[in-house]
Formats: structure tokens, C-alpha cells, sequence
């Protein structure tokens, strides 16, 4: 979706709208941190997230892979910056086709500075000299599909400020008239360049609407988080430091707690006063830190870390190909980053229904669905590494995680417990000391409020239904004992399968199980997770195989550790049970005297 659309779409609604931006990191380490804070901080519900372009182009592919991942795993609408340096149009071209390719819609579209150790932005050959060219190609070649956002320059463009830090009447103006040139070509969103005296961002805008500049003027806030980088940044920027924010930190320059505390103060108040103007937009300049972004945002109260909220019980990626998507098998609720890269392939997203899910081909199981970041893994190794001398060892392992003492699982993208399994830990861990390893469950839920810290999802007003889920593995004879034990408990559905193929159900492999439902005022009811076994099919390779690729081959080969995690995704089945008396049932009972 376009950003202009949402931020439109939120003023109708009388709401601010906010966002943040991200640089890409320099080392794969920093990579893998800045999407761990991406998602702590997407959590919030910012309108979008931009990511920038190195300078000279010098991050390109980094930016293009970031933006991507942005959009379609931490699932936040993405706006890519492109730079015309160093920049041909074939490149520009390849940029904006892969951006599209990935649903991405927004494109910031700058000139970009010179590359480094250069002080000239000079034009490469087959490219454009600035951004207003820019943006006349995206507009000429790609029509409607880009939502375009161009920058703006409170105190005029860097490169006509003086030496005084002041840009002539004449140039400013004339940097107005350019930036309404970029607009009238096609660009539908302005974010301004970083500033510290609001009276200064005020006039600008007014100046912008003085000359018929109609378009959303988004303020750029970029919290002081140390003096140094402050100085430095301001430096670069040419950007007027008020005589009263100087004051306040000089004294306090070498202590970096109060500099940040003072940056907190400082943004708030700024934002309070932009506010108060009418602005209905704040862009945060996060420098890829989130505490201060945060807290400016909550002392405004325009997030509360107590009302996280979630639109469905999964994050939908932002793709404009997948925006409708409302249905998901419940066998990925832990491997979410997996599922989308299986389902990556496909032309239409289940909506409203799963459909038939036989016609639907998941990509092939390959090293990416068991690639993690380096800080994970090596969680892995601190928490699953030990010594394992008998499936009681093993059993072991899945108790601690149950219990809330591990941070981690193979089987799990996500950072320990969720919020809803801890409803339930109890009875997971009596089932796991009996040889039953779980690797996902939730709860029945019978109408609870929607928006239930636990629970809910899908906004204030409504209900929310689950049937209970449990999904673990077992050997043959616990799963017969339990096969047995379900002919007594008609509203228990069961789905197993082994390595082999050998399956054992008292369902029909057609039959779709809705898990999950909600209803809300003057909607369809909607019913986001099920349990499919055709996907359960596709899903069981995964599950096997996490046993070698996530845990046994962490250890050495040969190690009698490693054999005996082998031995059991070779013998084990994989079991989905359901209890479909969500009112009066209790899933657990199946394990009663087990």
C-alpha cells in the first residue's frame, strides 16, 4: 500500500500517523540485531519504516535485500530510499523492478551525496543529475504504481548554506520552487530533512503551502542519543542548533544517560509543539536505536507498551500481493519467516476461507527455511547443546522450555514462550515428561475480549474464539495409546505421520479445521488459522528435518548425542490433535493415565 493512502487514511480517522527509519549495519552481526529491534519496534504499529542507501550507492544490494525482508518477514509497509549517485539508469531500473517484484510500493527519491571521500556530487554517465529527474522516471516509466516521497529542507539544502550557517532569501526560495517541481512531477509526500527549532519547520511549511505545495509535510525528528554524533550530524547537515539546546547540553555532554534523557525531553517537546500546529505526521530518525524513538512516542501516548496490538493472531506481511491474505495453517504459527518463504511463489492468498489447499504448491524445502542469525544459533548451542544419553535427556529439554527456562527452540523463530502457551505451560510440561515433545499448542479460548493482552487480536470490540491445538511428536506405541484413547473423546481430531509417510487420522484428508475465529461489529466472522492436512503433508518434511538441521547437527558427528536425536525423528510420528468442544472440552485428557 502507499504511504500517502495511509497517512491520508489516518487523518480522516483524525490519528497521527508516525514511522521510522533504519540504515543498513556495516557487519552480518549488525544485520541480524537491527532486525531483532525492527520487530520489537514494528510491534508498536508505525505507519511505515524507510531504510536508506548508502552513500555513493554503496549499500545497494544490502538496502534492496533489507527492504524486502522489511516488507515481507517483519511485515511493516517499506519505503526504500534511492540515490541517483553512482547511479546508472539500468541500475536505477534493477532497483525499483526488484523493489516492485517484492510488493514494495514507496520509493524516497533523493540525489544522494557524493560518495565518500568526495565532496561533489557529480552526475554519472547514463544517470540523472537530481532528484526532480528521478522522480520524472519513476513517474514516465512505472505510472501509479510507486508511491513517491521526495525530501524537504526546513533550512534550505546543505549545499546553499553558508559560512555563516544561513541560506540567502534568494536561495531558499529557490529551494522551494525546486521542491514544488519534484512535487508537480509526481512525488506525493514530503519528509524534511532533520532540525531542532520548530519555528523554523513551522515557516517552512507555511512557506510550501504559500507557493501551492498541497501535499502531507512530514517532520523529521531525529533524537539526540550522544553530544558527539550530535555535533557531528548537525555538522554535516549544516543544521541551526538553538542557543537553548546547547545550553542544556554542554554541561551534561560526557554523561551519556543524561545527553539521552535530554534528547527524550527535547524531541517530545518539539513533537508536542508540531502537533499542536496540526501536523498529523512525525518521521523518527532512529540511527537504528529504539529506546529514544520509543519514548518520545509514549510520552506523547501515541503508543502504549501495554496495548501492543495485533490485527490478526499472525503478522501479515505488508506485500502489496499478499495485503488480503487473512488465513494461515497453524503448523507455521512459530515459523512464520519459513511459511512466507514457501508461499512466496504463489498468485493468490487465502482470503476469507483457506480454499483448496491441494492446488496450492509450497516451494521446496531448502537451506533458507533453516538459516538463522548468528546470535540465535549461538542460544542454540548455549540452551540444546548437552549431553543426551536416553529420550528421557530429551524429554528434559522440552520441559525447561515449557517451564519458561529456554529462550529458544529448534523448532521456533520466535524468543521463548509465548504469552498464550503460558496459559497452559502446566499441563505441556506433564505431557512432555511422558514422552510427548511438544513443538506448538494454544489454548481454547471461548469469547474472550479482542483486545486481551493474551489473546486478542484484531482490535477493540470484538471476540475471540480457538479451539484447543496441541502438535508434538511421539513414538509409535504413545501415539497407538493415543489413537485408543480418542474413541472414547468423539470431539477429539487427530493427523499423524511419520518420516515414512505412514499416516494415521480420523479425518478425511480433505477436511479443513478452523482454530481460530473472531467476530467483530459489521464484519464477516473471521477465521485466520486452521488445520489443513494436505499442508500438514508439506509441513511434517520441515518438522523432521529440524531434528538434523536445527539440533542433532549442532553437535559433532559420530557424537552418541547426535545418533540418538537421529534415531528418534526416524522412529517418531508427528502428531496435530484438536479439541473441537472448545466451551466444555479438555485436550488434555487424552494424556490422562497415559
Amino acid at each position: 500500500m502507499k504511504v500517502i493512502d495511509k497517512i491520508q487514511s489516518l487523518a480522516d480517522e483524525g490519528k497521527t500517523a508516525f514511522s521510522f527509519e533504519f540504515f543498513p549495519p556495516k557487519t552480518e552481526d549488525g544485520v541480524d540485531n537491527l532486525f531483532e529491534r525492527m520487530d520489537r519496534m514494528v510491534a508498536y504499529g508505525p505507519t511505515f519504516c524507510d531504510i536508506t542507501w548508502g552513500a555513493g550507492g554503496s549499500t545497494a544490494d544490502l538496502t534492496l535485500d533489507i527492504a524486502s525482508r522489511m516488507q515481507n518477514v517483519v511485515c511493516v509497509e517499506s519505503m526504500m530510499h534511492l540515490t541517483c549517485t553512482n547511479m546508472p539508469v539500468e541500475k536505477i531500473d534493477h532497483a525499483l523492478e526488484t523493489i516492485r517484484s517484492n510488493g514494495i510500493q514507496n520509493v524516497l527519491a533523493l540525489r544522494g551525496d557524493p560518495p565518500h571521500g568526495q565532496d561533489k556530487f557529480v552526475q554519472v554517465e547514463g544517470g540523472f543529475g537530481c532528484a526532480l529527474d528521478l522522480v520524472n522516471h519513476i513517474r514516465s516509466k512505472y505510472g501509479d504504481y510507486f508511491g513517491i516521497t521526495v525530501a524537504g529542507y526546513p533550512e534550505a539544502h546543505p549545499d546553499v548554506i553558508g559560512d555563516n550557517g544561513l541560506a540567502s532569501s534568494e536561495a531558499y526560495q529557490s529551494d522551494l520552487e525546486y521542491l514544488k517541481r519534484k512535487v508537480d512531477a509526481g512525488a506525493d509526500l514530503i519528509v524534511t530533512q532533520l532540525f531542532y527549532d520548530t519555528d523554523i519547520f513551522l515557516k517552512f511549511v507555511n512557506d510550501c503551502r504559500q507557493i501551492g505545495i498541497k501535499c502531507p509535510i512530514v517532520p523529521g525528528i531525529m533524537p539526540i542519543n550522544n553530544y558527539k554524533g550530535f555535533l557531528r550530524m548537525t555538522g554535516f547537515c549544516k543544521t541551526k542548533i538553538p542557543a537553548g539546546v546547547m545550553a542544556a547540553l554542554e554541561p551534561i555532554q560526557d554523561n551519556e544517560e543524561a545527553v539521552k534523557a535530554y534528547g527524550i525531553h527535547l524531541g517530545t517537546e518539539m513533537c508536542k509543539k508540531i502537533l499542536a500546529h496540526g501536523i498529523k505526521s512525525l518521521h523518527l530518525y532512529t540511527l537504528n536505536m529504539e529506546k529514544s524513538a520509543l519514548a518520545i512516542l509514549m510520552n506523547l501516548g501515541m503508543i502504549d507498551e501495554s496495548k501492543i496490538s495485533r490485527s490478526l493472531p499472525w503478522r501479515r506481511p505488508a506485500n502489496v500481493f499478499r495485503t488480503k491474505e487473512d488465513v494461515r495453517p497453524i503448523f507455521w504459527a512459530n515459523r512464520p519467516k519459513s511459511y512466507i518463504s514457501r508461499t512466496k511463489g504463489w498468485e493468490d492468498f487465502p482470503q476469507g476461507r483457506w480454499g483448496d489447499s491441494r492446488s496450492a504448491s509450497y516451494g521446496a524445502l531448502s537451506d533458507h527455511q533453516f538459516s538463522r542469525p548468528r546470535a540465535r544459533d549461538k542460544k542454540l548451542q548455549q540452551e540444546w547443546v548437552v549431553p543426551l544419553k536416553s529420550v528421557e535427556d530429551i524429554q528434559e529439554k522440552f520441559k525447561e522450555l515449557c517451564l519458561g527456562n529456554l529462550k529458544s527452540s529448534p523448532w521456533s523463530e520466535l524468543d521463548g514462550l509465548q504469552p498464550e502457551t503460558k496459559i497452559i505451560n502446566e499441563q505441556l510440561v506433564k505431557i512432555n515428561s511422558k514422552g510427548f515433545l511438544t513443538i506448538n499448542s494454544q489454548p481454547s479460548v471461548n469469547a474472550e475480549r479482542s483486545d486481551s493482552s493474551t489473546v486478542g487480536w484484531g482490535g477493540p470490540g470484538g471476540y475471540v474464539y480457538q479451539k484447543a491445538y496441541l502438535e508434538f511428536f511421539c513414538s509409535k506405541e504413545k501415539l497407538d495409546a493415543v489413537v485408543e484413547k480418542c474413541k472414547a473423546l468423539p470431539s477429539i481430531t487427530y493427523i499423524a505421520v511419520n518420516k515414512g509417510d505412514n499416516w494415521v487420522s480420523n479425518t478425511a484428508q480433505s477436511d479443513v479445521n478452523a482454530v481460530t475465529w473472531g467476530v467483530f461489529p459489521a464484519k464477516e466472522i473471521i477465521q485466520p488459522t486452521i488445520v489443513d492436512p494436505a499442508s500438514f503433508k508439506v509441513w511434517k518434511d520441515e518438522a523432521f528435518e529440524t531434528w538434523s538441521r536445527s539440533w542433532a547437527n549442532l553437535y559433532p558427528e559420530a557424537d552418541p548425542s547426535r545418533n540418538l536425536l537421529e534415531e528418534v525423528k526416524n522412529n517418531y510420528y508427528l502428531v496435530s490433535l484438536v479439541e473441537n468442544d472448545y466451551i466444555n472440552g479438555n485436550i488434555f485428557t487424552v494424556f490422562a493415565d497415559l
